[in-house]
């Protein structure tokens, strides 16, 4: 039996998960990410120390890598996880500052600078980048100015996938969807600009060399196998980002697939035949990003989800917290109940789900807010509002994909916290119109960095190939004809919030 490994280096868990090649985990070892805040003059500054990010990889690999009956079967390894956090890093392999991490707001005045020098129209033109504070030259730039001695010893500026790597095999390289986290690549060549590189002044020879996903880097060498259990030799293959190597195993690298990743955030994902950068599709909202299936590209446009659910559940749930003491249980279950045993359309009430602004159009000064209160709303027609504000949302950014990028959506697929929510999951298909489909896949992104691995090592022939193998159908949620005429109609009175609000909320924003 050939095993694959994948690495997930996630803002929580760092995971390692060995599969099978029908897709099947058999061992997995996982370690937490720790997130310091280490200057007490910028409490908010919030960093990675890359020996644990590295100690936490190596002891879950040695951890899932116990678990297997003969270790040398282990045909390849490869890592996905968050983006844009980066690590200094000299030619020895020596690294000279922690990775900032994205939690980190000290480079907002580098994102102010970018917007007026650069300017949001022309990054997304030739990168397919929204402008966050939190992107890879923004970092880079703060270096130049706060830390320029340190920037002087670099010798390459190095992503926390790829840092990975490095200590698995000692090789500099980045993949394009990597690659595309940092503002500074260009889409359609898939090189680094020279344009954003003398715009901001950065040295392009800080940069690892960007390659096709799948690519083989490398060999674990002596050191790494002795820290993690590797058998010595195994091949290295470049993986991606997160959300890209999840699209794999769901097929969804070919047009026509919309995969819904919804937990903390809800990101809606579809794969393109090219980068569509224009102006227009940069006013929707997402990012045009390399995927990780090779010739493919692909939009991921996201908002805010289960975080909103969850200061409901913060601020409004002592009974049923209370409760749950009582009786045993979760809070979270007897929530659900109350949204549950809510009438469709939650008695009149709406929720616009912009605590964290607005997706489309993306306005930041958009702020959250009920609609419809009366004194027959309860507080399970409240939730079931929430929830319901939630998925007329995802369906905007489907048919902004629709009109935009001319998508026309055939399947959707579900992966993510919220598929352990049958409601929830069950209101989506009725207010989307179509079938959503959650696979029995045991952890997609994992699973997607496992199959790149496999790829490179010759177990798969392709992304098609390896999706044959892997995929297996779960359970499917159909939508009921009855409620989605009726979604349909509210769907557009919801529309009408946004555009009426807009106003009140700037006047508010800030305040």
């Amino acid at each position: 039996m050939d095993y694959l490994v994948g690495i997930d280096l996630g803002s929580t868990n760092l995971k390692a998960i060995v599969y099978d090649a029908s897709g099947r985990a058999v061992a997995q070892g996982t370690r937490p990410t720790e997130r310091v805040n280490p200057n007490p003059d910028h409490p908010d500054w919030a960093i990675w120390k890359p020996e644990q990010i590295w100690q936490g990889v190596a002891d879950s690999l040695h951890e899932a890598v116990s678990q297997l009956d003969d270790p040398g079967r282990v045909r390849g390894v490869a890592v996905t996880g968050m983006g844009m956090d980066g690590v200094p890093m000299t030619a020895e392999g020596e690294w000279l500052y922690p990775f900032i991490s994205w939690h980190c707001p000290r480079t907002v005045p580098q994102q102010k600078w970018w917007l007026e020098n650069i300017g949001a129209d022309r990054q997304f033109a030739i990168s397919g980048t929204q402008v966050w504070a939190f992107n890879t030259a923004l970092r880079l730039l703060w270096m130049k100015e706060h830390e320029p001695a340190i920037l002087e010893k670099t010798h390459k500026w190095v992503l926390i996938e790829d840092f990975v790597n490095y200590m698995l095999c000692g090789r500099f390289a980045t993949d394009y969807s990597m690659a595309s986290t940092t503002l500074l690549f260009d889409q359609r060549h898939r090189t680094w600009s020279d344009e954003l590189l003398e715009a901001s002044g950065i040295d392009g020879s800080l940069l690892c060399e960007p390659l096709p996903s799948g690519t083989v880097l490398g060999e674990v060498h002596a050191k790494a196998a002795e820290a993690t259990g590797l058998p010595a030799g195994t091949p290295v293959v470049l993986g991606g980002h997160d959300y890209a190597c999840g699209m794999l195993p769901c097929g969804a690298f070919e047009p026509g697939v919309v995969l819904d990743v919804t937990g903390t955030w809800e990101m809606v994902v579809v794969a393109l035949d090219e980068p569509v950068l224009t102006p227009e599709v940069r006013r929707m909202g997402p990012f045009i990003d390399s995927h990780v299936a090779r010739g493919k590209w692909c939009a991921m446009g996201g908002a805010v989800a289960a975080d909103m659910l969850e200061w409901f559940r913060r601020e409004f749930a002592f009974e049923e917290k209370q409760r749950a003491e009582a009786e045993g249980g979760a809070d979270w279950s007897y929530l659900m109940q109350a949204a549950e045993a809510s009438p469709p359309g939650a008695r009149g009430a709406m929720f616009l789900p912009h605590f964290a602004g607005s997706c489309v159009p993306v306005d930041s000064h958009s702020l959250g807010a009920f609609a419809g209160l009366r004194n027959i709303v309860g507080k399970g027609d409240m939730l079931r509002a929430m929830i319901e504000g939630l998925d007329y949302q995802f369906l905007q950014l489907v048919r902004a994909y629709a009109t935009g990028l001319d998508i026309r959506p055939e399947r959707f697929v579900a992966i993510g916290g919220a598929i352990n929510n049958p409601f929830w999951m069950q209101n989506k298909a009725d207010v989307v119109g179509k079938p959503i489909e959650v696979p029995e896949l045991d952890e997609a992104v994992p699973l997607g960095a496992a199959i790149l691995a496999g790829i490179g090592a010759g177990i798969y022939h392709d992304e098609a190939d390896a999706f044959g193998q892997v995929y297996r159908p779960g359970c499917t949620y159909e939508p009921n004809p009855q409620l989605v005429e009726k979604y349909a109609v509210w769907y557009d009175i919801w529309e009408q919030l946004y555009p009426s609000l807009r106003e009140v909320n700037a006047a508010l924003h800030g305040q």
